[in-house]
């Protein structure tokens, strides 16, 4: 497909697959996508089971939308064919339990491991079948901190080279710009309770700061 035209392909890609998903939301992930459909997933670094998970978000859900799904997809797109230079080679997948818990925290800001890794793995193109990045618990994370749009969290995550000092910078400066002037941000203690993992049937790592948040 056309580099110019990759994005008109994946939202008729994303209509087409919600509209099956309502007649035949049984089928698995691996088989539910035309073989032009994959051939589109795999040019931008996607797999059919990722692309699956917002698909069924989307049709049941209604969230996320499916401008955030193209942004999310466009980070990765980005990362892949610049970072990884459309090679996705064969490191090992990241799964559920090599995950920080959902209550871990850094800097007194819980939870914000969890989806650092997520965010790198999401970039990476390394996040297990069975996870989903920005699922409902991201969701909460992600709008209860300053509404960080979750494309701008990745090319944060790529920006920040592992530097979890800038990523928790970030964050802040997010939830200050959020708050009312007069209002200190405030970290919120708790997140909703773990999900179960999303059951599934079936470099240079510089790059363009394209997020409008600030990492200092």
């Amino acid at each position: 497909m056309n580099a110019m035209e990759w994005n008109d392909g994946f939202m008729t890609l994303l209509r087409d697959a919600v509209a099956r998903y309502h007649e035949r939301p049984q089928t698995s992930p691996v088989a539910f996508f035309l073989p032009a459909e994959v051939k589109l997933l795999r040019e931008i670094g996607y797999t059919p089971e990722e692309m699956h998970a917002y698909v069924q978000d989307y049709a049941v859900n209604g969230d996320p939308s499916p401008s955030t799904i193209l942004l999310i997809a466009a980070a990765r797109r980005t990362f892949f064919m610049t970072a990884q230079r459309g090679i996705s080679g064969n490191a090992k997948p990241v799964r559920a339990r090599d995950l920080p818990p959902a209550d871990d925290d850094f800097q007194g800001i819980p939870y914000l491991p969890r989806i650092i890794r997520k965010a790198e793995a999401k970039l990476h193109g390394t996040l297990d079948a069975d996870l989903m990045y920005y699922d409902e618990q991201d969701r909460i994370f992600l709008r209860e901190h300053g509404n960080i749009h979750p494309a701008d969290f990745l090319y944060l995550a790529w920006t920040a080279h592992g530097d979890k000092q800038k990523m928790v910078k970030a964050v802040l400066n997010a939830m200050k710009a959020d708050s009312p002037e007069d209002e200190a941000p405030r970290i919120t203690p708790t997140i909703a309770p773990q999900q179960p993992a999303r059951s599934t049937t079936p470099s240079s790592e510089s790059g363009p700061v394209q997020s409008e948040l600030k990492l200092d």
